[in-house]
């Protein structure tokens, strides 16, 4: 079974290299093959060999374990970034089963899913309503003002200002619902969405809560 090196190589300036932890010692003969090629033995781990494998031996001269190379500057910190990718994975699929959870908690079952779509979308309908009954009344409003506008069809620049005015809020007013309106569809439509997306997969939940109880 191949060993991990205990120890890290730090570097100082050109001082070279020295160990921050030096390895485990355990009885054995460590052997290993240098960069210049040349084989070296030693009882405890070799510096000279801290990039490549060592060998530990024991007296009979049988490998007894492995000690893998120190990784490098580089190396460590790939290894780093593989780790924390991995803890971020885990902590994703925790927080998932965790909305999972609060999900299932809050929807036992379709009925009550169905009726919180039904109530959201309610909620939407009445402001649609609201701002649909106020253009109605802007409408009828217009009406009168165009009527008053008559009078001036030959020279509107001769309408008075508070009539001219009256016209161009009318209009305004009436942009500015028409917007709402247009708000609150895209609202139901995201309402829609999110419900959709929620049962399938709350269709999911229920059938693996359904088929642990029928355990």
């Amino acid at each position: 079974m191949r060993t991990k090196w205990l120890g890290v190589l730090m570097l100082s300036g050109c001082a070279g290299a020295v160990w921050a932890q030096a390895p485990a010692v355990a009885p054995g003969i460590y052997t290993c093959t240098d960069a210049q090629g040349r084989r070296i033995t030693s009882d405890r781990p070799i510096l000279e060999c801290i990039d490549r494998e060592q060998k530990v031996l024991s007296p009979s001269g049988t490998v007894k374990r492995r000690l893998d190379p120190v990784p490098t500057a580089q190396e460590l910190a790939e290894q780093e970034a593989r780790e924390r990718q991995a803890a971020e994975a885990r902590s994703r699929q925790l927080e998932e089963k965790r909305k999972q959870r609060a999900l299932l908690a809050r929807y036992p079952n379709q009925g009550l899913h169905d009726k919180e779509r039904a109530e959201a979308l309610a909620q939407v309908d009445v402001q649609a309503q609201t701002a649909d009954q106020r253009i109605a009344d802007l409408v009828t409003r217009r009406k009168e003002l165009d009527r008053e506008m008559e009078f001036y069809q030959k020279d509107p620049s001769r309408a008075p200002s508070l009539l001219k005015r009256q016209l161009a809020d009318n209009t305004k007013a009436v942009e500015a619902l028409q917007s709402q309106l247009a708000a609150y569809e895209l609202e139901r439509k995201r309402i829609h969405k999110r419900f959709d997306e929620e049962l399938v997969q709350l269709r999911q939940l229920w059938a693996q809560a359904a088929a642990t109880q029928a355990r």
